[in-house]
């Protein structure tokens, strides 16, 4: 039987990494300075591309690529179907939102996706070592030119079934997502999210005893213990993003760093309030807020909510703001990025037998 230690070494050597660690792919706070400190101490730097256009994905790539040449992941979400509009809703949404931040326009909610095919197209040209997925699973024409340019899948998944589906589909590893991760829920089915909620070392066991795909774990790990039994309970890697936010090269909010500082008083939610799509998030006023309409279908509720959300970026206010933490975040050190990559792997290694 593969040991963990070897089963970590052979997916290191596979994709030419030196500590088996990821930074997750945190849409609006991958900047490549943060990728660039990650893969610099031996781990694969990410960028979330929902929100980039082509040219940016590929600008995104070449500072990376200018600064190191260490491997890094581009991730998208697969696309929902339109959403339902309900027109009374989207009102009594507009006029709450209005009381967080600016007059929200009638046509906010006409908010849609950027042009999926277009960044698929830019993610084969940028040709990073990984093509990861969340929300679903990519189309079969896809995974094909992915394959044809030796570009390796990683699928997210929630589920033991998502699970199988994303091997049937052709997968080359699965980022198996517990309900502890910050950020958005990776269901395929939006509407499953809340029921689809176990937790991570419950969910790796079952998924490794049915594949031989290497998985990666992601949710509620920042230090060196859940490293080390990630691996022991099926692992070859793990993914972390909020261990990573209190560090100067993620560059987010000084309002939101500080508030991870806080995490193990404020805690963590889950809500749809900021985007339609469920993600765990700090707890604060708007999170919390107890007389909030229900939320929107996603992309419908990220538009309305847009204007609120940029109001308190500018203020630097936590309270309104899209401050994404997992479960783990109480555990969040302020320091560089690759100091925590390295003590991470570090602290696991004198745990793993």
């Amino acid at each position: 039987m593969i040991t963990p230690r070897a089963r970590a070494q052979a997916f290191c050597d596979r994709f030419g990494l030196r500590v088996p660690i990821l930074q997750a792919p945190m849409a609006g706070s991958c900047p490549p300075a943060l990728a660039i400190a990650v893969a610099g101490a031996g781990g694969m730097g990410g960028a979330g591309a929902l929100m980039m256009d082509p040219a940016g994905i590929a600008t995104w790539a070449r500072t990376v690529r200018a600064a190191t040449n260490g491997a890094f992941q581009l991730n998208l979400w697969i696309p929902d179907p339109p959403p339902l509009r309900d027109p009374a809703a989207e009102a009594r949404m507009r006029d709450f939102l209005g009381h967080w931040g600016p007059i929200v326009p009638e046509t906010a909610g006409d908010a849609v996706p950027a042009d999926f095919a277009a960044q698929c197209e830019a993610l084969l040209q940028a040709g990073p070592a990984v093509v990861s997925s969340i929300m679903g699973l990519y189309p079969a024409p896809f995974v094909a030119q992915l394959k044809q340019r030796g570009i390796a899948w990683f699928a997210c998944v929630t589920t033991t079934v998502e699970a199988r589906e994303a091997a049937a589909a052709g997968a080359d590893a699965l980022v198996v997502q517990g309900v502890e991760a910050g950020g958005h829920r990776g269901s395929f089915d939006p509407a499953a999210a809340e029921r689809q909620s176990a937790t991570l070392f419950a969910l790796l066991p079952q998924i490794a005893d049915q594949t031989d795909l290497p998985l990666i774990a992601t949710g509620g790990i920042a230090d060196g213990r859940g490293v080390a039994a990630a691996l022991v309970l099926g692992a070859s890697a793990v993914q972390i993003g909020t261990a990573l936010l209190r560090s100067p090269e993620a560059d987010i909010a000084p309002a939101w760093a500080a508030a991870l500082a806080e995490a193990a008083t404020r805690g963590t939610v889950q809500t749809r309030a900021f985007s339609g799509r469920l993600g765990r998030s700090l707890g604060t006023a708007y999170t919390l807020a107890p007389n909030a309409p229900p939320p929107e279908p996603y992309p419908v509720q990220r538009g309305l909510t847009t204007a609120m959300r940029a109001a308190a970026q500018q203020a630097d206010d936590v309270e309104r703001m899209q401050a994404w933490a997992g479960m783990g975040a109480a555990m969040a050190r302020a320091a560089p990025a690759a100091d925590i990559v390295q003590t991470l792997w570090e602290d696991a290694q004198r745990l793993l037998p």
